[in-house]
């Protein structure tokens, strides 16, 4: 057999295996396709180099691991001010916008981003189940509308109205934060 062969046998073997395997660690079908990609690229590439891979399960697994720790590690989360504020003028907008994204990470900024973040949650927990549901899916996970409609069963404008209440809510928690953490 060539090696050409080779490879698409693996290819064919691990496939969906793999894409399963990365699936259930990743929210975006899209960044799912992308690792598996790059798994067998990186496996083509150790094949053009001629470097041996004594167990190809395994190693499979492991580039797969990496690729998946990689994607977390460089997508930086969204602003939580882009889906909590419509208002991008707003003083308090601007000033939490800049703590959370606080690249020079000293002590007190660390230690506000933690708290706003331990407040954020306390809010979450504050909304009804259906609310902080779809909240999370769709802000916190990313999770399209239509995927968590399928998930819960409800209408996709059923949907974006809950989510549009957990947002009011969590608004007015936060002006609270803010006046609290921020206006010291």
């Amino acid at each position: 057999m060539t090696q050409k062969q080779n490879i698409s046998e693996i290819v064919r073997n691990y496939s969906s295996r793999l894409k399963g395997f990365i699936r259930k660690r990743v929210h975006l079908t899209e960044d799912a396709e992308d690792i598996l990609q790059d798994v067998f690229y990186q496996l083509a590439e150790a094949d053009v180099l001629l470097k041996p891979i004594e167990h190809i399960s395994a190693w499979l697994y492991k580039v797969a691991s990496n690729r998946i720790n990689d994607l977390y590690r460089v997508k930086k989360p969204e602003p939580l001010s882009n889906f909590l504020f419509d208002n991008q003028e707003d003083d308090m907008v601007t000033e939490i916008e800049e703590l959370l994204s606080d690249v020079e990470n000293t002590p007190e900024t660390e230690y506000l981003q933690s708290l706003f973040w331990v407040e954020l949650e306390k809010a979450l927990k504050e909304l009804p189940p259906e609310q902080q549901i779809v909240f999370e899916l769709h802000e916190l996970k990313g999770t399209p509308f239509k995927e968590i409609a399928e998930i819960t069963g409800e209408t996709v404008n059923t949907l974006i109205s809950r989510k549009r209440y957990a947002v009011l809510h969590l608004r007015e928690r936060l002006q609270i934060i803010y006046n609290e953490l921020l206006n010291f």
